[in-house]
């Protein structure tokens, strides 16, 4: 079995791999289950000019599309970094068990990316956020939510 130094430092080695051949920033990340990795990510925001690919996110669809699940509990993701709000969802929507990480926010803040206005917004009412929300209500959406209540079929998650 693999031990946390061992993991971290292949989370690490990716995203310095990646980096170096231009298909991201510094960031690796590896998602283990019973001690075997199951997903490997980095991030490819720039190379694949997806601003969702970041190496917590392509690790957890890596992982899930080795496992043919969406549910990753009773695995842990080894990153290199702290994630950031969007991965910490992503990582919480996975139901992953752990998350170890090496560089912390603050460490990342220094190198220009910087999160602490996403920790801020995600926490303050809609109508209060610096990018503009506006609720615009529709009946056919209340619709839609009340089949999928009543869904006798619907795969919870």
């Amino acid at each position: 079995m693999n031990d946390k130094q061992t993991l971290m430092r292949r989370a690490v080695a990716i995203s310095g791999e990646k980096m170096r051949a231009g298909e991201g920033g510094p960031f690796g990340a590896v998602v283990v289950k019973d001690g075997k990795v199951i997903g490997i990510g980095h991030n490819k925001v720039t190379s694949s000019n997806d601003p969702t690919a970041h190496a917590e996110v392509t690790a957890i669809r890596d992982a899930c599309q080795n496992l043919n699940t969406f549910n990753l509990q009773g695995a842990e993701i080894y990153t290199s970094c702290e994630p950031c709000p969007m991965c910490l969802s992503a990582i919480y929507w996975a139901r992953l068990d752990r998350i170890f990480y090496a560089n912390s926010r603050e460490d990342a803040a220094r190198i220009g990316f910087d999160d602490a206005f996403l920790y801020d917004e995600v926490g303050k009412d809609p109508a209060a956020r610096s990018l503009p929300m506006e609720h615009v209500e529709v009946v056919e959406a209340a619709e839609i939510f009340e089949e999928w209540d009543n869904k006798l079929d619907k795969i919870a998650y």
